[in-house]
């Protein structure tokens, strides 16, 4: 694990400035405290920070072969690699270490671009062939970890965050306020780009190679299997399978030459991994878990629970709301975009509990896009049946009306608004984007951004909906593995970042044996009826962990690291917040109509309207412009300093 960055000047006469390699070595350096390398040659420059994990004494980076002709900087883990290096071996190529990452060097220079294929793992990389003056780099197959760009006529940048990027003198920061619309309704960007104009991330399953005249190639070398209804096993076959693959996966992600240990939110995802892995291993693990001070927000007792079963040591965390808000600034810097979740901030805290006793830790994260495990899929299953019938039987001028009634009626109270907002009567049925998008991702659906949106913002937005709507539409069959595809490519990538960004602020690696790929293709092909029983997915994952855990915990609601933030929005910490959204300086971008943002607060704060998340996407965002626009990438934002009487 570690951070890479480099510069290819695409002048052959340009030599590199090693200054500024360093200072966007520098940037990263949270992301590798053990250690760091360069390889200077010529217009060509590639620098690294490493958290040592694999081959501790021999495991340096960059990496070069026999001749020196190839070399390579790497950030993740390749589990396959000691099979891969016997292969090898045997095809006449010498090691110098232990490290999967000279197993990366040794597949390209056997295979060439293609070497992506054999690897099995996380990973972003990038190689620099010197006989064919190439840069080659890579991002595993479902983006696990990040791997960001800035191609110009004069040179190709990357790292694996942002923030290394703009430490480069000639990098001008500039909003890209075409993708604000995408931001306010996702909290992200579905698509390569980013919220700073210029700078794109590579899609996951993609590499691309750049020549010494600027050509690029970008290739997608991997893809989800759209045959999702292929497998032709039975239930309980499916049952024994999957169980099989996924204790093999977290065998494989067991790989580490230093302590290891499981972050435990006491929900079914997290508690089978860690079940699997005291199984495996046959003694106690360490086990990390994090709440908030406000029970009904916490899942600490079911942490405990689960350690107690399990026989863990256990660690515990408990944030406060100062706490919370005081760490926003500095984890919107690590991220470098806004912050989609409030789970962000739980995360940064869990992973430096964990730090203080691990460098590395096992996760939850990538059952539930893979095995139909969040409400929505099964509510959008029911949704749709019922609207088919409902379409056909109710006038669309009834529909219209029904719907104006529940989202304004104040007969009604907020929660339940909210509740029948999601079903097919308050969602528009003829719209994909309304039913599905609005339904359960967008904080400002379009019509809502049309009262939000200045002029500035307003005559430059671009599409809403495009880049997620673009993975509907390339996938095929049954609703849900159209779903499920859907997330994989959007939200889950989202996801990771979140994960990898968060637990490499406090340095330590993270893993995702649910996203051991042969383990996504398998759970691709598991009939849909398999999964979703009701209103409860994960069937599969329920049944295969049965033997492992208390039914009060494979049948439990999921939570996931919740944050008590509805709640804190009331009385003076809303007033705060408020404050700091319409003050002048906040206004005087020009994003926002200030009537608009007004009456946000005014609604939420009489209860016509639950704007929690609304309210948290423009908070976050004025907290990016301020660190990395107006310079206060190091201090405390006002609204920390305000709260801080009301504690």
């Amino acid at each position: 694990m570690c951070g890479i960055c480099g510069i290819y000047n695409l002048d052959s006469r340009v030599p590199i400035d090693r200054v500024a390699l360093e200072a966007m070595n520098a940037r990263i350096a949270h992301r590798g405290p053990d250690d760091q390398g360069f390889y200077v040659s010529g217009n060509l420059g590639i620098a690294m920070r490493r958290l040592s994990i694999v081959d501790l004494q021999t495991g340096q980076q960059p990496v070069t072969n026999e001749d020196e002709t190839i070399w390579l900087v790497y950030n993740g883990e390749i589990y396959n690699h000691a099979a891969l290096r016997a292969q090898l071996v045997d095809q006449g190529h010498r090691f110098r270490s232990r490290s999967d990452t000279e197993t990366i060097v040794h597949l390209y220079e056997q295979y060439g671009t293609g070497c992506v294929n054999h690897l099995r793992g996380m990973f972003a990389f990038a190689l620099w062939d010197s006989r064919r003056q190439r840069l080659f780099v890579a991002r595993d197959r479902l983006g696990i970890k990040p791997l960001y760009y800035r191609l110009t006529r004069d040179s190709f940048l990357f790292a694996s965050e942002i923030k290394a990027i703009l430490a480069h003198p000639s990098v001008r920061t500039e909003f890209n306020l075409p993708v604000l619309p995408e931001y306010l309704a996702f909290g992200y960007l579905a698509g390569p780009q980013t919220l700073f104009h210029g700078i794109q991330k590579l899609p996951p399953g993609h590499t691309l190679e750049i020549d010494a005249t600027g050509n690029v190639s970008l290739r997608e070398y991997w893809d989800l299997p759209h045959d999702a209804t292929a497998a032709t096993q039975s239930e309980k076959e499916c049952v024994e399978t999957y169980r099989e693959m996924l204790e093999c996966a977290v065998q494989s992600h067991l790989m580490s030459d230093v302590p290891l240990g499981m972050f435990l939110s006491g929900g079914l995802d997290s508690s089978a991994i860690a079940a699997l892995m005291t199984k495996l291993r046959r003694e106690p693990i360490e086990t990390f878990s994090v709440g908030y001070q406000e029970e009904a927000f916490s899942e600490l007792p079911y942490a405990r629970a689960v350690s107690q079963h399990i026989g863990s040591n256990h660690h515990e965390v408990r944030v406060s709301f100062r706490q919370f808000l005081d760490a926003l600034p500095k984890l919107i810097w690590h991220e470098d975009e806004p912050l989609v979740w409030p789970s962000s901030v739980s995360l940064y805290f869990v992973s430096q509990l964990a730090r203080e006793r691990v460098k590395v830790v096992l996760t939850g994260e990538g059952s539930d896009e893979t095995l139909a495990g969040y409400t929505r899929y099964a509510w959008t299953l029911w949704n749709a049946k019922f609207d088919r019938v409902y379409r056909q039987l109710t006038p669309e001028t009834l529909r219209h009306s029904l719907r104006a009634l529940i989202a304004h009626s104040s007969l009604a109270s907020s929660g339940l608004r909210r509740r029948l907002q999601h079903s097919f009567l308050g969602k528009d049925g003829a719209s994909w984007e309304s039913f599905y998008f609005d339904n359960f991702y967008s904080a400002f659906s379009a019509s809502a951004q049309e009262e939000l949106l200045g002029d500035r913002a307003a005559q430059v937005a671009g599409p809403i909906y495009e880049d997620s709507l673009a993975f509907w539409r390339k996938s095929s069959g049954e609703i849900l593995p159209r779903l499920l595809y859907t997330d994989i490519k959007t939200y889950l990538v989202e996801l990771l970042m979140k994960q990898d960004n968060m637990s490499m602020a406090a340095s330590i690696e993270s893993r995702v044996p649910f996203l051991d790929h042969p383990l996504v293709e398998y759970a691709r092909r598991i009939p849909p009826r398999f999964n979703v029983r009701g209103l409860s997915g994960k069937w599969i994952l329920k049944s295969a962990v049965k033997d492992l855990l208390p039914d009060e915990i494979v049948h439990r609601k999921k939570m996931g690291f919740p944050t008590p933030w509805r709640g804190w929005l009331e009385g003076a910490h809303l007033a705060d917040v408020e404050k700091l959204l319409t003050e002048p300086r906040s206004l005087s971008r020009g994003l926002f109509r200030s009537q608009a943002v007004e009456r946000l607060f005014t609604e939420h704060r009489a209860r016509l309207h639950d704007h929690g998340d609304r309210i948290w996407r423009l908070l976050n965002l004025e907290l990016w412009l301020r660190i990395f626009f107006d310079g206060e990438s190091t201090a405390i934002v006002s609204c920390s300093e305000a709260t801080a009487a009301h504690q």
